[in-house]
């Protein structure tokens, strides 16, 4: 049985981004075979494709879908074929019209959430849940840093934020996208390209700064990051937008008030069907509550993808960015 899918044979820029006709494996024991309505779209998978985070090649793209099962392996019993479902943590591969994938990593998906959505928040707030409910527990009335507030994780923690009472000062690099965060949930917005962010904390702290700053733009807001903790502080570093943190003097923890950084995935925090469908289940009902309102900017066609990295790559995306097959 044959798919569709995206492969890249060697790492680089967009171009790489190939359609190719590629054989489906047998579904064995602990699987599921699914076919996509809707397919995530996530920074991360920029890492792979440049080859930031490298990976045997050749190899297919994307971790995060939402679709219909059509064949379940033995031993599975939370999903059945037919079920609507949605996963945001698997081996690479989600860039396809069907794919075969561990069950365990699999969701079900609500009829009160359509495919589009289910594909586009699982990654997202699957990350905000750990790092708001698990990386550091988040206590109502505290007040949190948090860079990138308008991107597409950003939102979800502006609005996950204001669904635990917690005050998230987000960064952003223009006015409109500082609006954007304003309107889901962020206390305040500082724009970078304009205010001096660790001066805008201060002022707005009460000069007390914050207990935990969650940064996921890497190595241009590193040093702003820890200027921004309280002694004692936890500094979060989950991604690498800007490009990589590297050397690290330790000492500068100590100088700066003995603070702790920690350098989390996913992936670390739902790694047993139980954490991941409880990880899940928080997620999901806060969506069907209608708290957090997964807000998709930017739709393509799997054939566009290689014009989806490059938007992506250039900040022109704001929200949510799926790809149809």
């Amino acid at each position: 049985m044959k798919t569709q899918a995206i492969r890249i044979h060697q790492t680089g820029g967009p171009e790489v981004l190939k359609l190719e006709d590629v054989e489906l494996p047998s579904v064995k024991e602990g699987e599921v075979l699914i076919r996509h309505f809707a397919i995530g779209l996530n920074f991360i998978d920029t890492y792979f494709r440049s080859g930031l985070y490298p990976v045997p090649l050749p190899t297919g793209l994307g971790s995060e879908g939402a679709g219909v099962v059509e064949t379940v392996g033995a031993n599975v019993t939370h999903v059945k074929k037919g079920d609507r479902v949605a996963y945001g943590q698997s081996p690479l591969g989600a860039y396809s019209v069907l794919r075969v994938m561990p069950a365990w990593q699999v969701v079900k998906l609500p009829d009160e959430i359509s495919f589009n959505e289910g594909a586009a928040m699982m990654l997202k707030g699957l990350t905000v849940q750990y790092l708001f409910r698990q990386t550091y527990q988040l206590k109502e009335g505290q007040t949190i840093l948090f860079h990138a507030a308008a991107g597409g994780v950003g939102l979800f923690a502006c609005q996950w934020a204001k669904a635990l009472g917690v005050k998230l000062i987000g960064t952003t690099g223009s006015d409109e996208k500082a609006a954007i965060a304003k309107q889901h949930g962020a206390w305040e917005v500082i724009n970078y390209s304009k205010e001096n962010v660790v001066e805008k904390v201060k002022e707005l702290t009460h000069q007390q700064k914050v207990p935990v700053v969650y940064d996921g733009v890497g190595k241009d807001t590193w040093e702003i990051s820890l200027d921004c903790l309280q002694p004692r502080g936890l500094m979060v570093s989950y991604g690498n937008a800007s490009g990589p943190i590297t050397g690290v003097n330790l000492g500068v923890l100590s100088q700066k008030g003995s603070l702790y950084v920690t350098r989390p995935t996913l992936g670390t925090y739902v790694n047993t069907f139980e954490k991941m469908q409880a990880a899940a289940k928080e997620l999901i009902d806060l969506v069907v509550a209608k708290k957090i309102k997964v807000e998709i900017h930017q739709t393509y066609d799997l054939t566009d993808v290689g014009e989806a990295h490059a938007d992506l790559a250039l900040r022109k995306t704001t929200g949510a960015t799926i790809l149809i097959p």
